[in-house]
């Protein structure tokens, strides 16, 4: 998270903002402050597993392509476990 070099105030607006489209692809119904959740979390999941792949995300259009993609996963986790 660290090499998007973005501060605090902006990774929860993107955070929010990803966790939000994610939430809309995955068709999951949850409130804003679980969409900031998913998406600063989910970034930074996507972030490790593309860095082995050596894929790097960088700035506020990174962060919110790896808050999506890492949401989505954190989602779809979620479900698998629940069933």
């Amino acid at each position: 998270m660290e090499d998007a070099q973005i501060g605090w105030i902006a990774a929860i607006i993107i955070g929010g903002l990803a966790g939000w489209i994610a939430s809309g692809v995955m068709k999951s119904d949850t409130g804003l402050f679980m969409n900031i959740v998913l998406g600063i979390i989910g970034a930074a999941v996507a972030s490790f597993i593309f860095s082995f792949l050596g894929i790097g995300f960088g700035g506020w259009l990174g962060y919110l392509v790896a808050g999506i993609i890492g949401a989505c996963i954190l989602i779809w986790g979620a479900r698998a476990i629940r069933s």
